[in-house]
């Protein structure tokens, strides 16, 4: 640990057991330290910050009450979770952290024994946790479980089946309620605004003098769930909280603690900005996060500005987000046309099939969703767009390989599990302008469609300001060569675009995985002797699958080679250092071509 002394508290503290040693009094000293320390770290390395600074005191408090690991504390969504760790064995490497080898950006439990669950998604804590104490109960183990719910993760349906069924359960459980008032922007929903009473009002007394006059307090939704509600509580006041902690640890059943924060504290510059900085860079703690000019618009702002621009040119166009306004780039929509902008909040399955239901009215949704976070909804996309062949627009960022937040938030998979559904139309762009033309036929198109672009910048091609749909199924052909033909599906493009003009090959610029343009591939299987496809997005079932599938289906034999993200999770790191590991980097790309096809590859650099 650097600058021990600047630490004193701290420094001592190595696992949960080391702060279970200190007086309740030095428990301010440590969470003042921890706070500093925290500020001190992500300002050198940059990640999660703001929902971390709210839950200094309530982490600080957990950990000297409840006997962790043995006692199993889990964390939803893991935001959150950078004071755990620190106090959790891992303070001298937490300035890693989303870096290629070194802490896992969430709770993960193959990292530390106190990481009792993994999580990144939101919303399981409960669920999770409530399965601990039924299995802790089933054989006679007696332990404590806590989950810790918050920052926009209890307007989760999945959360309130959890809450339903803990309640039947009667398991030995404590929900914690990490009021913040938000998720990565200000949580929305009526249940936020019922909890939203209590937050308002900063002196307690007062406030549950309110609660328990009001005609329905927010205990009532709990206490009807089955759960023994206590609260509010400031989660800022260390020994209201360990008061409120010794108590609930002795009763039987259901609990749920009531806990009020605030998302960025100690921080102010945090406090006052909490959303610019609920995940930021490297950073001047004495400065605060400057905005740097970016040279060129990211996929998110080519979406941005055309679904404003389609918006202005037909009244029906609307548009809805699961809690990812700023991610999506939908904050100038949401400026310009608040009446057909809807924040439904974390949940996912409920935004596409309110998607649906616009559809079947006439109107023309669109859907701004992280590929990781579709999932969620994946029946929902089957059943009530797909089946019923609705006009609903998916607008997939962070598809692919997203980088620094890992695993949990990769979009690997959506090639696969959308290609094989009936009456969806399935693109990928390869730069920014295809983008918008992409967005502009899935809009244009009387039935489901979607477009994947990744995380960040595309190659900087200007994506203009036009709204002409591209031919359905059509690829376009970049390069003719010969022997070999390279099929690319999407963001992979100009690293291929660099092996096709080494091997003098062909480069097909396929744009569509659904469908794909058959009577192209035909011709090019009659006339080169391989094909490599290349996608940001799992080999298994993937868009090379598709043309493989293809060939098939008209007994075409012709050797492929398969080039896309591993049969793994992956791993964090840049996008770039990510990309290398899965083989499809530059120099990754020409290896396994050169291995696969060396004969070939010889034959067309001699034919030159």
């Amino acid at each position: 640990m650097k600058n021990p002394t600047r630490y004193p508290h701290l420094a001592t503290i190595n696992t949960p057991a080391d702060l279970r040693r200190l007086a309740d009094t030095e428990l301010p000293a440590v969470a003042d330290e921890l706070r500093a320390y925290l500020i001190e770290s992500v300002a050198s390395s940059g990640g999660h910050f703001a929902a971390g600074l709210g839950v200094v005191e309530l982490t600080v408090a957990l950990h000297h009450e409840f006997d962790t690991p043995r006692d199993r504390l889990v964390w939803d969504v893991g935001h959150q979770c950078y004071p755990h760790k620190i106090l959790t064995g891992r303070r001298d490497r937490i300035t890693t952290i989303k870096q290629l080898g070194g802490l896992a950006p969430f709770p993960r439990r193959a990292e530390s024994e106190y990481d009792t669950f993994g999580v990144g998604h939101s919303s399981t804590s409960i669920s999770a946790a409530l399965g601990m104490a039924v299995a802790n109960r089933q054989r006679g183990d007696h332990r404590h479980i806590v989950a810790v719910i918050g920052d926009g993760a209890a307007t989760a349906g999945m959360a309130f089946e959890a809450l339903n069924h803990a309640g039947d359960v009667r398991a030995d459980l404590l929900v914690v309620f990490n009021d913040n008032g938000m998720s990565i922007s200000a949580s929305v929903g009526a249940m936020n605004q019922t909890l939203a009473h209590v937050a308002t009002n900063h002196h307690l007394d007062a406030l549950r003098h309110r609660a328990e006059t009001d005609t329905l307090p927010p205990s009532a939704l709990f206490e009807e769930l089955g759960f023994d509600y206590t609260g509010p509580v400031d989660g800022h006041d260390l020994p209201a909280l360990l008061r409120a902690l010794r108590t609930l640890k002795s009763r039987p059943g259901p609990q749920l603690l009531h806990v009020l924060t605030t998302k960025g504290k100690g921080y102010a510059p945090a406090e006052q900005a909490q959303t610019v900085y609920h995940a930021v860079g490297p950073f001047d703690p004495a400065h605060g996060v400057e905005a740097k000019p970016r040279t060129r618009p990211s996929y998110s702002q080519v979406f941005g500005d055309w679904l404003c621009d389609a918006a202005s040119a037909d009244p029906r166009v609307m548009a809805i987000t699961p809690a990812m306004c700023e991610g999506s780039g939908m904050v100038r929509f949401a400026q310009a046309f608040p009446q057909r902008y809807f924040d439904v909040g974390i949940a996912e399955q409920h935004a596409v099939t309110l998607a649906a239901g616009m559809a079947c009215e006439g109107a023309k949704p669109v859907v701004a969703i992280y590929s990781t976070f579709l999932q969620r909804a994946y029946d929902q996309v089957i059943h009530d767009v797909a089946l019923q062949n609705l006009d609903v627009t998916f607008a997939i960022d962070r598809a692919g390989v997203v980088g620094p937040d890992g695993a949990t938030h990769c979009g690997s998979f959506d090639l696969g599990y959308l290609r094989c559904l009936p009456n969806f139309l399935v693109m990928a762009p390869a730069d920014e302008r295809e983008c918008r033309q992409m967005l502009a036929t899935g809009l244009a198109h009387a039935g489901p469609a979607a477009i994947r672009y990744p995380r960040g910048t595309g190659p900087g091609v200007d994506a203009g300001r036009g709204l002409d749909p591209l031919p359905i199924g059509k690829a376009e052909v970049r390069r003719r060569g010969h022997r070999l033909a390279l099929l690319s599906f999407g963001a992979l493009l100009p690293r291929a675009a660099q092996i096709a003009v080494e091997l003098d090959a062909t480069l097909v610029n396929m744009r569509f995985v659904k469908p794909l343009d058959e009577t192209l591939l035909l011709e090019l299987a009659q006339t080169h002797e391989a094909f490599v496809t290349l996608e940001d997005n799992a080999i298994a079932g993937g868009a090379g699958s598709a043309v493989a599938e293809c060939l098939a289906a008209h007994a075409i034999t012709l050797p492929i080679l398969h080039l896309g993200l591993p049969d793994r999770f992956l791993e964090h790191g840049t996008r770039d250092e990510v990309l290398a590991l899965a083989g499809l980097s530059v120099d990754g790309l020409r290896q396994a071509i050169h291995a696969r096809f060396a004969s070939l590859v010889a034959r067309s650099c001699a034919g030159r």
